[in-house]
């Protein structure tokens, strides 16, 4: 390489600069003002190669978080198709397939309207039974929300002698009818014999009141220290009058009552929502 392809180094400016003195006057001028724009070409070229590297350093690390970012939303996705085909969960019967039969069919718009899916980028339990729909929309807070009234529209279907076969509420026609007060004008119902029991009060055509049951079951949740550590354990009776004790994988009260709430949807679905768990007294 020529000392002409050769980038100037700062003694070679120096000496430039020198020499621009000893000119002619006339000539320094020019020449001055020539080596000015050289010396700010020169700097805004410092400026860009500054500016890449620094962009590429940010690139690089924006890469590295856009790869976990990705791999935590394939594990995601991984445990959304895997609770759509063993679970048939909310809506997927409305799928072009139905589960456990046939993989379903997903388009973008699946994705896009998935609560489940959504549910699951939270970091949230998927719970191992359908959830009851609203206007064709799963309706998890009405599982999972508290004993407030909600006004919803509702009907119940009978049969030839006038016996409740179920109730259509908000569209979802897969609520059963437990009990009923033809008085009072309401009934008790559940979403497929599963989560939390509601009552129901008609007030007018298509309108009633829908109002979450209180929980009619206590267990208990034993505490127990040891080194330092607390573990928990849920206390459940069983049938054959012998009692089962569940390990629950919690540190602390709130994660208690959450995985004990969790056993309880993939164990008793028919209980779930029904059962008020309390501190025992060790």
């Amino acid at each position: 390489m020529s000392k002409v392809d050769q980038a100037l180094d700062a003694d070679d400016l120096m000496i430039l600069a020198e020499r621009i003195e000893q000119l002619a006057a006339d000539d320094a001028e020019w020449v001055a003002r020539l080596f000015q724009e050289l010396l700010r070409a020169r700097a805004h070229e410092g400026e860009l190669l500054a500016g890449q590297a620094s962009g590429g350093q940010q690139q690089k690390g924006g890469e590295h978080e856009f790869d976990e970012q990705m791999a935590q939303v394939a594990l995601d996705t991984a445990e959304w198709l895997r609770t759509l085909w063993e679970v048939g969960y909310m809506g997927a019967g409305n799928f072009r397939s139905q589960p456990r039969s046939a993989f379903p069919a997903i388009d973008l718009e699946d994705v896009r309207k998935s609560s489940l899916f959504a549910r699951i980028r939270q970091g949230k339990h998927a719970l191992p039974f359908p959830p009851p729909t609203r206007q064709g929309l799963p309706w998890h807070e009405l599982v999972e929300g508290g004993a407030g009234t909600q006004l919803v529209s509702a009907e119940i279907v009978r049969d030839e002698v006038g016996l409740p076969m179920g109730a259509i509420i908000e569209g979802c026609s897969e609520w059963q009818v437990l009990e009923e007060d033809t008085e009072k004008q309401e009934c008790v119902v559940q979403h497929q014999g599963k989560g939390p029991r509601f009552r129901l009060r008609l007030l007018a055509t298509d309108s009633a009141e829908l109002r979450r049951e209180l929980p009619s079951l206590t267990r208990e949740i034993h505490l127990q220290g040891r080194g330092g550590f607390n573990s928990y354990t849920l206390e459940w009776p069983l049938e054959n009058g012998q009692t089962q004790f569940v390990a629950l994988r919690a540190a602390t009260w709130e994660r208690a009552l959450s995985e004990a709430e969790h056993w309880l949807a993939i164990t008793h679905p028919e209980l779930y929502g029904q059962v008020r768990f309390l501190a025992a007294e060790n």
